[in-house]
């Protein structure tokens, strides 16, 4: 599973990194946000790609979302 570090960047980076990432490993991510909007935007994108997504809180207010493959 491939790892995108998108801390520290703002709504759509994150979104537009995690697209990229998939049209070169659709098997699965994980992506890593510091954020409430990139945590939501992410996570919707992933499910309109219709990917399921599991989400976990990390502390000091970053996430960690992975990737079940279609």
């Amino acid at each position: 599973m491939n790892k995108i570090d998108a801390r520290g960047l703002s709504c759509p980076e994150p979104v537009i990194l995690t697209k990229k990432a998939l049209a070169v490993s659709p098997e699965g991510l994980e992506i890593l946000v510091d954020n409430e909007t990139s945590k939501i935007n992410v996570a919707r994108f992933l499910k309109i790609a219709g990917y399921n997504v599991k989400i976990e809180s990390r502390p000091n207010g970053e996430y960690s979302l992975s990737t079940v493959e279609k």
